[in-house]
């Protein structure tokens, strides 16, 4: 692994956000000659790669993934391409549906354009578990049909369909990996795991929407590993492959776990606005990752009470980035 990436021109795009930054240092790592492709805000913060011990290894580039002309100068001279750029947050998709599909379709297109100009040796693609809706039949497999229950879900089936497209029309090579419930340090307070934990770690009381949804969850260092197999296993080239642990936990459940692993005794309470519209709520998602299994020669490592440990450690010493208690959209 190290070997194949000694040098390797790479460019990330979303690299300043929870998932992407922790890639971005894991190629450095590796010795990846990385270049970081972050969204312009006006004080030109670089997200979570600002705090990075590696961000002098980084050659950072500010841009927006909707303008085609920035995303084609980023992939200047690139040999790999992560695409990770994106918004994410379900609630909000309800307000503002078109950010979404100008980020997640438009933006992908740019990048898959781009890529074809630049001739890039491998494009990975990334998607989402909530583009299957309520699971159907569990495990869930990569043939499951995908169904859109929020805005967020519809503007990332229209990206991976895109990718899809791109492949089969133009040769493309593109892998498209499809996360289940990432979590771990960085990840911002809209994420379940890190609106549970700030409740735990300062109130008596931990505020929820619907506490019987279950979720697949997956700790980001395993989820950067299966980032970085889809882009070197040459069977993968044109496929999309879950990236899940295989088991899943409900949000009740999953609150009672961290107030125990925060030695926090809590009490539960559902808010209203914390609850989602009644058709939009995917109920379970969990992960067949056969294919993973096969494909990438990858599987988890890191179990889910030794991911929570780690994370609630981590929000523990950085409860300064949140605000605890205040519901983000």
């Amino acid at each position: 692994m190290i070997a194949h990436w000694q040098g390797k021109r790479v460019l990330v795009t979303g690299a300043g956000g929870f998932i992407g930054s922790h890639l971005t240092e894991r190629l450095v790592a590796l010795g990846a000659t990385t270049r970081a492709f972050v969204h312009y805000r006006g004080d030109g913060g670089w997200g979570w790669l600002e705090h990075s011990t590696m961000k002098e290894d980084v050659e950072v580039v500010l841009g927006d993934i909707t303008d085609r002309d920035s995303v084609l100068q980023a992939m200047q001279d690139m040999e790999v391409v992560f695409h990770l750029a994106a918004l994410i947050a379900i609630p909000y998709s309800y307000q503002a549906p078109l950010s979404f599909l100008q980020t997640n379709a438009q933006g992908t297109l740019n990048v898959l354009q781009a890529a074809r100009t630049r001739g890039v040796e491998r494009v990975v693609h990334t998607s989402t578990s909530e583009v299957y809706g309520t699971a159907r039949y569990v495990p869930i497999d990569e043939a499951h049909p995908l169904q859109a229950q929020s805005p967020y879900a519809a503007s990332k089936i229209a990206a991976d369909k895109l990718t899809e497209a791109f492949a089969l029309s133009y040769g493309l090579p593109v892998v498209t990996v499809r996360p289940f419930n990432t979590y771990g340090p960085r990840q911002s307070a809209r994420a379940i795991i890190p609106t549970i934990a700030t409740q735990c770690l300062t109130d008596g009381k931990v505020r929820l929407g619907n506490l019987t949804p279950r979720r697949d969850l997956n700790y980001v260092d395993d989820t950067v590993e299966g980032f970085l197999r889809a882009a070197t296993a040459p069977q993968a080239v044109g496929r999309t492959i879950n990236l899940g642990f295989g088991r899943a936990v409900s949000i009740e459940e999953l609150t009672k776990l961290i107030a125990t692993l925060a030695g926090k005794p809590v009490q539960i309470e559902q808010d209203e606005e914390r609850m989602r519209p009644a058709g939009s709520e995917v109920e379970q998602l969990v992960a067949d990752n056969r294919l993973a299994r096969e494909l990438l020669e990858w599987e988890p490592s890191v179990p889910l009470e030794e991911g929570l440990q780690r994370t609630i450690e981590w929000i523990q010493g950085h409860l300064d980035v949140y605000r605890p208690g205040l519901y983000v959209v």
